[in-house]
């Protein structure tokens, strides 16, 4: 990749570089390193450091914006703001696909528009742009991607859980009651995320989380997602 490249990719970044190495290597996936004869390193732990600065940044930017909401609240919308589909949704805009560095099978399934591959990739960047520049710089840059989603919590009045908006909403106009079973448990005990599989009616719907709670939140929220666009029909 050439500084050419880098530099349009930076622009769209509102973040310039004092140490070029930490974004080229936040843009190089492992199907690409695994494929070179020079020793490189993947962007795999550049993504695990994002995730965590990420939710830290976000979590603290919904307490300032709404100091109404509760730990409930905080939760569901950081949860809704950071998962894999919106944050390829925001990687799209920055063209992260046409940046990253992967190898060719990868590249021959149609990598560069892979949710997971995208959104890891935006991770990664951020956890460049906070080893480069700080706490302060990668904080600004969060924001600045983010403003337009901020913007729109206060509009789908966020304290309003879909849990609850799904219930009211299938109960008045369809006598159903939601059914929620967790069909899934992952990771270590401290940290564990869940999977909630959603049935009211013919419409089934799948949501995670870190806790069953949060889990059912999303499934509720998809659920909600697909009534909006094909009406009660869907159901």
């Amino acid at each position: 990749m050439n500084n050419n490249n880098l530099a349009e990719f930076i622009q769209k970044l509102h973040y310039k570089f004092k140490n070029i190495a930490f974004l080229e290597e936040a843009l190089r996936h492992r199907s690409y390193v695994n494929e070179q004869n020079v020793e490189l390193k993947d962007n795999e732990r550049f993504e695990f450091l994002g995730d965590a600065v990420l939710s830290l940044v976000i979590g603290n930017i919904l307490m300032l914006r709404y100091p109404e909401f509760n730990e409930g609240d905080l939760s569901m919308n950081r949860a809704d703001l950071v998962n894999e589909t919106q944050l390829a949704a925001i990687a799209r805009t920055l063209l992260i696909g046409q940046y990253v560095q992967l190898g060719k099978g990868e590249m021959q399934t149609n990598g560069r528009e892979k949710d997971s591959i995208l959104s890891d990739t935006y991770e990664a960047v951020i956890a460049a742009v906070y080893l480069d520049g700080g706490f302060a710089a990668v904080y600004a840059m969060i924001e600045y991607h983010f403003s337009s989603l901020f913007d729109s919590i206060t509009a789908r009045n966020a304290k309003h859980y879909y849990k609850s908006r799904l219930q009211e909403l299938v109960q008045s106009k369809r006598h159903l009651i939601p059914h929620y079973k967790t069909i899934d448990e992952s990771g270590p005990d401290h940290d564990k995320t869940f999977a909630v599989q959603l049935n009211v009616g013919k419409l089934s719907t799948a949501g995670t989380g870190k806790s069953k709670k949060l889990a059912e939140q999303d499934a509720a929220r998809k659920a909600l997602d697909i009534i909006e666009q094909k009406n009660l029909d869907s159901i």
